[in-house]
């Protein structure tokens, strides 16, 4: 057993040093790749099961500003594809086998406008790099996603027709009569202003508390004592449910908003397991402050 794992160790490690083994001279205990990718190996995975061009992907990716502060974290699925560009976060992915675990340095720039084609956000400066932590949790050739998807498929509606019977049941029970929108996601105003509508690439500062349908709370800014920036339009910044009410409410607003699984985490919960599967969800928002326009343009004026 113990030359099993010595055995994956050094081809894990093979799979990393494989790409450059020239140490880093920005980011100490790091190596860095041809393409300028800074890259460290946290933890093996005990499969050698190198992700490649064309399979699907499970991960959870964290991603923090040069300086280590945390701004998106979950779990993604999703096919890899060829680097558009030398240093694309893609690479970061191909590097890796099922189960391990790595952190990297991109350049912050053509991943947003590239890879998310969106703005570069506020708090990140052009030149910077950004950190992101990867958790590669399975690799799937695309037969065997299909076939995955298929055998899922197969009995997730019986936790569908469930998860609609108890927002029905709390619809009714709190005389909720608001239709919704054509998504599914119900919108309760609490106030209206004539504040500015938000549209894509502006800056938002918003306030949130999420609750379950039986009221227990799960995330809070308020709690937290911060609120939460982002530049609305760019992907993976918020749950789906969130981001349709952000634009169709404009500055000073505060709202409840109902939002199915669907529109909030889906099919899988989560990436902590606070949230289950096909559980529908609650959140008091409240849009704190509208800077028109990309970051960008805002720090120029």
């Amino acid at each position: 057993m113990k030359i099993k794992q010595t055995v994956f160790a050094l081809l894990g490690i093979g799979l990393l040093l494989s790409a450059c083994n020239n140490e880093s001279k920005l980011y100490p205990g790091y190596s860095v790749t041809p393409t300028g990718i800074h890259y460290k190996l946290i933890a093996l995975g005990e499969l050698n099961k190198k992700a490649e061009i064309g399979n699907y992907v499970t991960a959870i990716i964290s991603y923090s500003t040069n300086s280590d502060s945390l701004f998106f974290k979950g779990v993604r699925q999703f096919q890899l594809t060829k680097p558009e560009y030398e240093g694309a976060i893609d690479e970061c992915f191909l590097m890796l086998s099922e189960g391990d675990s790595a952190s990297f340095y991109i350049q912050a720039t053509p991943f947003f406008e590239k890879t998310l084609e969106t703005t570069l956000p506020k708090f990140i400066k052009p030149d910077d790099y950004m950190r992101v932590d990867i958790k590669l949790l399975e690799v799937s050739t695309e037969e065997e996603f299909k076939n995955q998807m298929a055998a899922f498929l197969s009995w997730i509606n019986d936790f569908g027709d469930y998860e609609k019977v108890i927002l029905k049941q709390y619809l009714d029970g709190q005389k909720i009569d608001v239709k919704p929108t054509e998504s599914g996601l119900y919108i309760i105003p609490k106030n209206h202003t004539k504040g500015p509508k938000i549209e894509v690439g502006d800056t938002v500062t918003i306030h949130y508390e999420g609750r379950f349908l039986n009221g227990k709370f799960f995330d809070s800014t308020r709690k937290r004592g911060e609120a939460f920036q982002f530049v609305y339009g760019q992907k993976w910044q918020v749950i789906p449910g969130l981001e349709e009410a952000i634009g169709r409410m404009r500055e000073g607003e505060k709202a409840m908003l109902i939002v199915p699984s669907h529109l909030a985490f889906g099919q899988q919960g989560n990436s902590n397991g606070i949230i289950p599967a096909f559980t529908s969800v609650i959140f008091d928002l409240e849009i704190v402050e509208v800077k028109k326009g990309s970051p960008n343009e805002n720090e120029e004026e």
